[in-house]
């Protein structure tokens, strides 16, 4: 959506309205007290699914350790 070509690979995420790329922070709790956390650049648009907020590439999504959707927490970087 920005013109970049899609690394399914790539630390990247897709978000309905924040500017390409903004960083977010992305956290995974394990269940165990160990959040595990990627630094995310949103170069797409969507999700495109009711509830959800932001969708993962297939890398960033493999650094957090998920298989499936699940609840994250994330935050806006400053920088």
């Amino acid at each position: 959506a920005n013109g970049e070509k899609f690394d399914p690979e790539g630390i990247t995420a897709a978000h309905r309205t924040l500017p390409f790329g903004t960083k977010l922070r992305v956290y995974r709790d394990d269940g165990k007290g160990n959040p595990k956390g990627v630094l995310v650049r949103i170069n797409d648009r969507g999700p495109f699914v009711r509830g959800r907020v932001i969708d993962l590439s297939l890398g960033a999504a493999r650094e957090l350790g998920m298989k499936d959707t699940r609840p994250v927490h994330i935050y806006r970087c400053t920088q």
